[in-house]
């Protein structure tokens, strides 16, 4: 019968078989390397214990986030954001159709859900506003009139890749709303797309130091003579990290970011975890007087909130100095905040979350009689327009977001921003990575997510009978409790009188 055969198919067959025989004899001799490896190492029992075997364990645990997100994971159970929010954020940053149908996959009977007190006769379309630009800075040589109410938060470049970075400053330019710089410095890539830029002074303070790692006059008025630059943020701390600096891992140190940091590249970038001149409200408005007085533009801070008292120690300082000392505007930041790497300690289990600290820091700035000097900005975890109605509603001013504008990027919430291995391009210095993410056109997706998140911000202001989203208030919102009903947040979070 194999004679019948024609030479080169016999041939074939025969080279098929041997490279069978060569790939079987190849895997024998790896899966006995592989069992001699693990029965002599020590650092793992389970590889020691069952060789071989036991290394499909760290294999299933690695692919077990993939098949969560993907396969067994429902619409609204994954953590930190889930499908239905980020699906939201994606269909509304490519201009798709984000309407849903059937019914709402949300159990808003959950304790602490959020719900909007619709009016019997809401806004007619015709006398319906759009929302206001709001002035900061007063007491400024250069006040900073904000036109947008949702804007990108503190993400450094570094932690950010370069085309994410360039994304972001024309996305923001596009959609009329400010783009912080984060600790990191300011890059050119903030300054390429045209946006207004918010510069952050972290704890090292990246940008604008001197060699000794101070705060440097001469380079605080070489950045204040940006144009773009409209305001100057004092970062005492973030939600994702209370109590410590910036971590940005050495393999993401680049020559680039090393020359706009100061530092050196390759290797790790750790920021002190406070400003060794502020250790005290009185430093605290000091250091804020004198960037107010070096950049002649509005200067304020950012913090997580977990003691609460040194805020009224703050607002009698304030006071007593004079209410052109007061800080230009307070960022609060949650709790839950993210961040490229952390401590899991501190991201689990220290700050308050915002929606504790948001109404507590609007109602001491009130008691004091602040309220209006200073402006409020609430960060952390805000992302859909319900999120961004509720702080409006609960006493903010505005709304940053740092892990919304990231999804308007196309993050795929792989929880690899601190590998350096971001397969979206984003949070990474890989070159082939980043070749996914295209500038120009994540730059429309993110102004897009900007613009359809404030216009339905809007609806939800003119539906509860208001102009414009800066009306709403407290009373518009209820809180679901846990014996199933809701209550008004003005009764859970009554105005105090002012003092």
């Amino acid at each position: 019968m194999v004679e019948m055969l024609p030479i080169w198919l016999v041939e074939t067959l025969q080279l098929l078989a041997y490279a069978f025989i060569f790939v079987v004899g190849v895997g024998v001799l790896l899966v006995l390397a592989m069992y001699l490896a693990d029965i002599g190492q020590t650092r793992d029992a389970i590889r020691r214990n069952y060789p071989v075997v036991g290394r499909f364990r760290d294999l299933f645990t690695s692919l077990g986030e993939f098949f969560r997100q993907y396969f067994f994971a429902m619409d609204r159970e994954e953590m930190p954001f889930n499908r239905a929010e980020r699906n939201w954020i994606y269909d509304t940053a490519k201009g798709h159709d984000n309407t849903v149908a059937f019914g709402s996959t949300k159990n808003i009977m959950l304790p602490g859900s959020v719900i909007f007190a619709n009016c019997a006769f809401p806004t007619l379309d015709d006398d319906a506003a759009r929302t206001k630009p709001l002035q900061i800075g007063p007491y400024a040589a250069h006040p900073y009139i904000a036109p947008s109410i949702f804007n990108i938060s503190a993400m450094s470049y570094g932690a950010l890749s370069t085309p994410a970075v360039r994304a972001l400053s024309r996305g923001a330019k596009l959609a009329g709303c400010w783009l912080n710089t984060g600790e990191g410095g300011l890059s050119p890539h903030h300054l390429s797309g045209g946006a207004d830029i918010v510069f952050q002074i972290g704890t090292a303070k990246y940008g604008v130091r001197d060699q000794d790692g101070n705060l440097s006059d001469d380079k605080l008025r070489e950045m204040a003579a940006l144009d773009q630059i409209r305001m100057f943020e004092v970062k005492l701390s973030q939600g994702a990290k209370p109590g410590k600096g910036g971590i940005l891992p050495g393999a993401k140190v680049t020559d680039e970011i090393a020359a706009i940091r100061g530092i050196r590249a390759g290797e790790d970038s750790i920021s002190p975890n406070r400003h060794p001149e502020i250790d005290n409200v009185g430093e605290l408005l000091d250091f804020i007087d004198r960037v107010r007085r070096v950049t002649g533009k509005p200067t304020g801070f950012k913090s997580v909130i977990g003691a609460y008292g040194w805020l009224d120690t703050l607002c009698v300082e304030i006071h007593r100095r004079g209410i052109e000392s007061a800080p230009d505007f307070i960022t609060i930041d949650g709790g839950d905040g993210g961040t490229g790497a952390a401590p899991m300690p501190l991201m689990d289990n220290v700050g308050l979350t915002l929606k504790e600290s948001l109404p507590m820091v609007a109602d001491i700035l009130h008691r004091h009689g602040l309220r209006d000097r200073v402006r409020v900005i609430a960060s952390g975890k805000l992302v859909t327009p319900a999120d961004v109605a509720w702080a409006l509603c609960t006493g903010a001013d505005f709304v940053n977001s740092a892990r919304g504008f990231m999804f308007s990027l196309g993050c795929i919430q792989a929880l690899k921003c601190n590998k350096n291995t971001c397969p979206t391009g984003i949070t990474t210095h890989n070159k082939r990575l980043q070749k996914g993410l295209n500038p120009q056109d994540k730059a429309v997706k993110v102004a897009n997510y900007c613009k359809n998140l404030v216009h339905e911000v809007e609806v939800i202001a003119h539906s509860c009978g208001v102009g414009e989203p800066r009306a709403l208030r407290r009373y518009h919102v209820r809180v679901v409790q846990a014996n199933g009903k809701s209550v008004p947040m003005d009764e859970l979070y009554p105005v105090p009188a002012k003092g």
